[in-house]
């Protein structure tokens, strides 16, 4: 009985990791809106991905990019995402998009809670380095990183 349910644990963890980004792959080219409804670009100009999948750990991205200048993803080839799939899309329109207008850096926005491509870690985000559209490395950050990630 236990060895079927670690089976099943096992399988379980690979078919939903399956259609995750791995270190390796190549990200290809995709858009994504953003908290102006703008569609953006992802796609092998693009160095680092931040995505964030909790309110803490956006509020904590967001903190630190509206210390710097507007241009400061672009100059640093980087794009934030966050994953705002699980709110509710009530607070999603009354709140949190209100919030995110008034940022000046953009917020790339997943809304789809099948969107299983970037992996996540609780109470961190996920980092992915990359170098023409291949993604070299995936870490987990913390607000305290943030400063390191761009030097």
């Amino acid at each position: 009985m236990l060895k079927n349910i670690l089976v099943l644990t096992l399988i379980s963890s690979i078919y939903l990791f399956a259609n995750s980004f791995k270190v390796g792959d190549e990200i290809g080219h995709f858009s994504l809106p953003n908290q102006f409804d703008e569609k953006k670009d992802v796609d092998s100009k693009t160095q680092t991905i931040i995505v964030s999948f909790e309110k803490d750990t956006g509020k904590d991205i967001n903190t630190f990019l509206a210390s710097k200048k507007a241009d400061f993803l672009d100059k640093h080839h980087t794009v934030f995402i966050a994953n705002i799939s699980g709110m509710p899309s009530i607070i999603t329109k009354l709140f949190a998009m209100p919030k995110m207008r008034d940022y000046k850096h953009s917020i790339l926005l997943i809304y789809d809670d099948a969107d299983d491509r970037f992996v996540n870690k609780e109470e961190k985000s996920t980092l992915y380095k990359l170098e023409n559209g291949v993604i070299k490395s995936i870490s987990y950050i913390t607000k305290d990183d943030l400063e390191e990630v761009f030097k």
